[in-house]
């Protein structure tokens, strides 16, 4: 049971972790989403980040025919302003074997600034040179961006500020420099003109991201048509008697959307260079808990863990509950094209 950081609060969700291995256990970076208690079903309420104040509170509106929109579940829209239901932290669960998990009774770090008044989610975690690198969606009025901190041992945290700025999600960091240089895959949202597709950059300092370039886009009349975003920590594999990169990724079709997990295999010195593709999708949403939930027919990754043939791949299932997958290595490979 995960308990929710204050009594007036219960969460609604404990989804898309990111994951490592530190010391002798299995660390998970779980998103945990809690929303305010229903105190009237004729009362909205939203929770947010007063920065101001470095308070978490609530605003509350009366649910009637002149009170704000609340068709999405996930929304509250008053004003020309949108307001989310919940609101996200990071929590650590430990595990000796990656299974079975103890989850920490407090938030191990939550919103911190005005760029992250309505939450902080989707941790990946990336082990460069002795220090956990953990970046994050950072959530606020100000749009969707990234967030950076770092931990050498899990305890105490550093936060480095936003990297990549709205709109961007889905960041993943190589665990090696590649040319001498810090690269992580990203995926910036257009409006109006382009779709959602996974992009690299690169940077000196793992502060200052540029040299951006397109890496994949959606493929019309496949499990990933309507739009494609990354996944889990990229990892050296060897296929084809060369060294590579496999990167797990999320891609979208159907309306109401179905994510699906699938996997790009990148050139292991230009990882813009994407020399194969799923095929079919590697995992897909089938049990009742990932495709009935808060948002349904969904299954999200942000960390795996890879042993031998072994792909563990912790994924959020119907952005409510955390599952995971052990899959071949061989079997995702030889399903690329």
């Amino acid at each position: 049971m995960v308990l929710p950081s204050r009594p007036d609060l219960e969460v609604v969700g404990a989804f898309n972790p990111g994951v490592t291995r530190h010391q002798d256990e299995v660390i998970l970076l779980v998103r945990i989403s809690e929303a305010p208690h229903k105190a009237s079903s004729s009362i909205a309420a939203a929770p947010f980040y007063n920065a101001e104040t470095r308070r978490l509170e609530i605003k509350r509106w009366p649910a009637n025919e002149k009170g704000p929109d609340l068709s999405d579940s996930r929304l509250i829209v008053h004003q020309g302003r949108t307001w989310l239901t919940s609101i996200s932290h990071l929590r650590i669960a430990r595990s000796t074997d990656g299974i079975h998990f103890e989850v920490d009774g407090l938030p191990t770090f939550g919103p911190d600034s005005a760029y992250e008044s309505f939450g902080i989610e989707d941790a990946r975690i990336t082990h460069l040179d002795g220090t956990y690198w953990i970046n994050y969606t950072a959530v606020s009025d100000r749009g969707i961006a990234t967030g950076l901190a770092s931990t050498k041992d899990f305890k105490s945290f550093e936060r480095h500020g936003i990297i990549f700025p709205p709109p961007n999600r889905d960041v993943a960091i190589f665990p090696e420099k590649i040319g001498g240089r810090y690269v992580a895959l990203h995926r910036p949202m257009p409006e109006g003109l382009g779709h959602p597709a996974i992009w690299i950059a690169t940077s000196p300092d793992l502060l200052s991201w540029g040299d951006h370039r397109l890496v994949a886009t959606a493929r019309p009349g496949n499990w990933d048509d309507v739009k494609i975003g990354g996944g889990a920590v990229p990892f050296k594999v060897r296929a084809n008697r060369q060294d590579a990169w496999l990167a797990i990724y999320h891609g979208v079709t159907g309306s109401p959307p179905t994510y699906s997990l699938g996997a790009l295999l990148l050139d292991q010195h230009d990882p813009s260079k994407v020399i194969g593709r799923s095929r079919e999708a590697i995992l897909r949403p089938e049990t009742p808990y990932e495709r009935e939930g808060f948002f349904g027919s969904v299954v999200f990754t942000c960390g795996a863990l890879v042993e031998g043939d072994l792909v563990r791949i912790y994924y959020g299932a119907a952005d409510g509950v955390t599952a995971v997958a052990d899959l071949s290595l061989d079997g995702i490979l030889s399903g690329l094209a």
